[in-house]
């Protein structure tokens, strides 16, 4: 494990993560990656629905045979955590969250819109004992519109949101992508959101509430496609590993194996030529510019796929990037954590976890030079630190603390 530095950007910010699955958790996760101090309330019993979401799970420690395992997926979202299970169903269990919530900077949830109104954990009902807190709201559609009231996920939100029917192969089946990156996306704008409510609370004392939806990210995330609708009407398809405005811009297939190319300005498409001994191309009035190249695509894809269609991927990776073409491997998940390049960027951590159990994580990308990111916690066990948090954050002492158990509000 990384060693801590000396100052943490978010130092002395309290978040209470309400949420769970992935939206929310990456989120408050980013949050505590910076230095907040992220208490992670869970339900009693099974905690996080992504607890159990595997097999891969960490593996268990001899003495915590009888427990349950984490997965990967609970993994990759809650690190720099501490977790709490509190039955916010019991009235006192609803009234401690309120307690916690009274001294956080920050409060994050993902429940259905109204979900938390019954319980008092709603946004006007933390405003009222907490106005400086910003409160975070993230679902499916948003806390209004005719959705409003419908369960999201980010599969239902790529359908919706238009991604699937720009992703696959020409003519294939709408695809969504390999990691939910609708709940991905909403979680970084959720975070960016959270940050800039805080500066404001910082400045004037005064909290806000933020409502982020699964929906409206992933139309934001069309960027230039849906751009492309919006100026000139143009519905997008898929293209496969194409692109729509920029050639040549995808995989081609080397003698030994499929490589990207991204050429991105003429001057790399002429060096690209060079490299490929293909100078007849790049003196080609049909392929001179940008546009010309994508009005012309079949004809100049075709002519680049025989030539490269004759290299070694690898030795022309080498000499493509010797010329600054970019291009580059397809990497498996197991290549990809053995490049040089990830490794010179210490992309991987390890947590060595009290019980002797390894946990790996990934680093958060931002290399800050006087605050960096770094790795405190590793993802906790479930209620790992309850005892820690009713006393860091309430003072709790041991009578009230158990009475809270004895009445179920605590596990």
């Amino acid at each position: 494990m990384s060693q801590s530095p000396q100052r943490h950007a978010l130092d002395g910010v309290k978040v209470l993560d309400l949420s769970r699955v992935l939206a929310g958790p990456w989120s408050a996760q980013i949050l505590g990656d910076l230095g907040a101090d992220v208490v992670k309330v869970e339900a009693p019993g099974k905690g996080d629905d992504t607890r159990p979401w595997g097999p891969p799970f960490l593996p268990l420690s001899p003495g915590d045979s009888g427990k349950a395992r984490d997965s990967a997926y609970y993994l990759s979202a809650n690190r720099n955590k501490r977790s709490i299970a509190i039955d916010m169903g019991k009235p006192e269990g609803a009234a401690l969250i309120r307690r916690l919530a009274e001294k956080a900077d920050i409060v994050v949830e993902n429940f259905k819109v109204g979900g938390l109104k019954k319980f008092g954990l709603d946004y006007e009902s933390i405003r009222a004992v907490n106005p400086r807190a910003v409160y975070c709201s993230i679902t499916g559609f948003g806390q209004y519109g005719p959705y409003a009231e419908r369960g999201g996920y980010d599969f239902v939100a790529q359908a919706m949101g238009g991604i699937m029917s720009v992703t696959g192969e020409v003519g294939g089946t709408p695809l969504k992508t390999g990691v939910a990156i609708c709940d991905l996306f909403t979680g970084m704008y959720a975070t960016t959101a959270m940050l800039a409510a805080l500066r404001h609370a910082e400045r004037t004392g005064e909290g806000q509430y933020i409502d982020c939806a699964l929906l409206d990210t992933q139309i934001a995330m069309l960027a230039n496609q849906g751009y492309s609708y919006l100026v000139g009407g143009v519905v997008a398809k898929p293209m496969g590993n194409a692109h729509p405005t920029v050639v040549p811009y995808r995989t081609f297939e080397a003698a030994d194996g499929p490589l990207v190319v991204a050429v991105g300005n003429d001057g790399q498409f002429r060096n690209l030529c060079l490299t490929l001994e293909r100078a007849d191309l790049a003196e080609d009035a049909r392929y001179a510019t940008a546009t010309t190249r994508v009005i012309n695509r079949e004809t100049l894809e075709a002519e680049l796929q025989k030539s490269i269609g004759a290299r070694h991927g690898h030795e022309l990776i080498e000499a493509l990037s010797a010329r600054g073409v970019p291009c580059g491997p397809i990497n498996t998940i197991d290549q990809v954590f053995a490049d040089p390049q990830v490794e010179a960027r210490e992309i991987v951590h390890r947590f060595p976890r009290a019980d002797g159990v390894e946990t790996p994580g990934v680093a958060y990308p931002p290399k800050l030079s006087a605050t960096p990111a770094d790795y405190r916690r590793p993802p906790p066990r479930h209620n790992e630190h309850r005892d820690e948090i009713l006393r860091d954050w309430l003072g709790l002492d041991t009578a009230e603390r158990d009475a809270l158990v004895s009445n179920g509000a605590l596990s």
